[in-house]
């Protein structure tokens, strides 16, 4: 490996238990970082054997994140780039799947020269080849590498045994180890428990690997000097390098929090960087503001298949943050299931959706919860509710506007019913003939004409756009004429390949549906332009009613 001596990495590791926010860690992270003048970036290594998460279901994993290359990615990247507003790739991500891929392909070809391949050293270079990956495309200051799972998995050790080699090839303060930990509350006895951090640190450095920062997650803030001085002494870490991350009210506080320990200052020690401005969060600072305290409330209903799981739909969450601060306004999202909506009496979708002031119908695959989705959208258009459909969610709103506005019955999707005497929506043509599920479908970045004078092009100010893309199914173009005569507006056209990306309604105030997914590309310093006019009409709508 050809490792430039000025680029510096930091790994982030998490013990304890999952979930704690190690990716939202790694984002604020890198927010300071970049704030200071840096050029950073982020990768994530995923433990598990799927070569990507496209082919896992939304209850596994959360939502499935596509970055601007087409590439389907663990949702921390989604982290990465609202914090960092600036896109990922291919390289930003890894998992163990794709490395035994890329070894097992060597070994059929012969590349080993007949030697036993193993794990060490011949899965853990593979993966040492992927850290440094990214630096063929860019040059970066400082990497970011944050690896999944717990210290302790067996799935994991292959990565964390990776790491300690490749800071043997490193010179001294050219990496960094941050280790994000839980700190339980123990409510009878009044105390917080530092044993569960000492215990992971110390599993850790049996693998080799030693902590210079330890990031303590807690529900509250409550370390005290005592409690840091405890961890710092058993856990062989400086004091100033404890630090505590407690829950907030938004994550966007989070570089907040590490700012105000001195972070930087404590990271500057390991990694022998020199910052190159001062860091200004008062950006950031006016943004949490906003979110911790807006002028009024909005609720938009989100009519999905997975509302059990928020993950699921992460980054749409994050998208109404977003649009919310940028409306004043907070949204309170009203989570609808969609199957709860199917064979339903008017009354029963006008009580589950009374209180919405806005719905957005998303994407999703397969046909439960489909009839749900059709009378969501029914009841947006009947009753002037602002509506947008995302992926799926314009597909059903085509679906229901041909059945009930161009008296095409049973009209529907040949996803849904193969036998449909109308396919509105159909197969892509190069679909038809795919076999294998995963990175076969539309994936990544299209582009798309705007008609002019429509609700999106006002949206977007702009008559060309590109978003991304993830679906196999789209609008039939053979019914377009019929669907135009009867109020449907096609605002969105893919000039390349004559696709439909977006619909309107004639008469209604604020309908919009797209074959794209918008909230991949909303960030926290700047709203997409089509969820802050969806919260914005949302709040119209609730002021005009009461």
């Amino acid at each position: 490996m050809n490792i430039p001596k000025k680029t510096k990495f930091i790994f982030v590791t998490g013990g304890v238990i999952s979930g704690l926010g190690k990716g939202i860690s790694a984002a604020s992270i890198a927010y300071l970082l970049k704030e200071s003048g840096l050029r950073v970036t982020i990768q994530k290594f995923d433990p598990y054997l799927n070569v990507d998460p496209g082919t896992m279901s939304p209850f596994q994993h959360g939502e499935v994140y596509v970055t601007e290359d087409g590439t389907e990615t663990d949702l921390d990247l989604g982290h990465y780039e609202r914090f960092l507003d600036q896109n990922m790739c291919r390289e930003n991500s890894c998992t163990s799947g794709q490395i035994y891929n890329a070894v097992l392909d060597k070994e059929r070809k012969g590349d080993y020269l007949g030697a036993t391949v193993q794990v060490i050293p011949h899965v853990t270079n593979a993966i040492q080849e992927r850290f440094t990956a990214i630096l063929e495309k860019n040059d970066y200051d400082v990497v970011i590498t944050e690896v999944g799972g717990t210290v302790g998995d067996i799935e994991g050790l292959p990565f964390l045994e990776a790491i300690r080699q490749f800071e043997l090839s490193l010179e001294r303060g050219q990496y960094a180890n941050v280790h994000v930990t839980f700190m339980p509350f123990i409510k009878t006895s009044g105390e917080i428990k530092t044993k569960p951090t000492q215990h992971s640190v110390n599993k850790l450095r049996e693998i080799g690997i030693y902590p210079d920062i330890i990031l303590c997650r807690t529900e509250r803030p409550m370390m005290d000097t005592s409690t840091r001085d405890k961890i710092a002494l058993f856990c062989n870490v400086r004091r100033e390098s404890v630090l505590e991350l407690h829950d907030a009210f938004t994550i966007y506080e989070v570089p907040l929090l590490l700012y105000r320990q001195q972070f930087l200052d404590v990271i500057q020690k390991y990694l022998n960087v020199t910052y190159k401005k001062e860091v200004n969060t008062e950006r950031l600072r006016d943004i949490v503001y906003r979110i911790k305290n807006p002028s009024d409330q909005v609720n938009i209903a989100v009519v999905g298949k997975y509302t059990g799981l928020a993950d699921a739909y992460k980054s749409i969450c994050e998208a109404f943050v977003h649009a919310g601060a940028e409306n004043d306004v907070k949204v309170n999202v009203l989570w609808v299931e969609s199957e709860n909506l199917e064979s339903s009496s008017e009354d029963h979708i006008r009580n589950q959706l009374k209180d919405a002031d806005g719905i957005l119908v998303p994407g999703g695959f397969g046909d439960r919860g489909i009839e749900g989705k059709i009378s969501a959208v029914r009841y947006a258009r009947e009753k002037g509710v602002p509506f947008l459909g995302i992926c799926l969610g314009l597909q059903v709103a085509v679906i229901e506007c041909s059945r009930n506005l161009a008296g095409l019955d049973q009209a529907n999707s040949t996803e849904f019913d193969s036998q449909t005497p109308h396919p509105v929506i159909d197969l892509m043509k190069e679909q038809k003939g795919v076999q294998k599920k995963g990175g076969t479908m539309r994936l990544g970045t299209y582009e798309c004409k705007l008609k002019p004078e429509t609700l999106i092009q006002k949206a977007y100010e702009s008559t060309h756009i590109s978003e991304r893309h993830r679906h196999r199914y789209e609008v039939n173009n053979a019914y377009r004429d019929v669907l135009s005569n009867n109020g449907l507006i096609f605002s969105g056209i893919n000039p390349t390949l004559n696709l439909v990306e977006a619909i309107e309604l004639k008469e209604h105030p604020w309908f919009v549906g797209v074959q794209f997914h918008p909230e991949l590309k909303s960030r926290v310093t700047k709203a997409h332009p089509l969820f802050r006019e969806l919260v914005r009409a949302s709040y119209q709508y609730k002021k005009e009613k009461s």
